[in-house]
């Protein structure tokens, strides 16, 4: 039998105030994966910082 996945995504979008996005990024990730998320891949959707997480976990 093969191994069953559920996914969340993740977009992280850049706002004028509060923290950078790496640092928001970085508290999202950290966050997740107390919760057994497995970072798969960010992508950038916007040239402007806006970035996308695609997280798995066992379903």
């Amino acid at each position: 039998m093969s191994q069953r996945w559920t996914y969340e995504i993740v977009e992280i979008v850049p706002r004028m105030l509060g923290p950078a996005v790496s640092e928001r990024l970085q508290e999202e990730l950290n966050r997740l994966g107390e919760d057994g998320w497995e970072l798969v891949s960010v992508m950038a959707v916007t040239p402007f910082d806006h970035l996308r997480a695609v997280l798995k976990k066992p379903a």
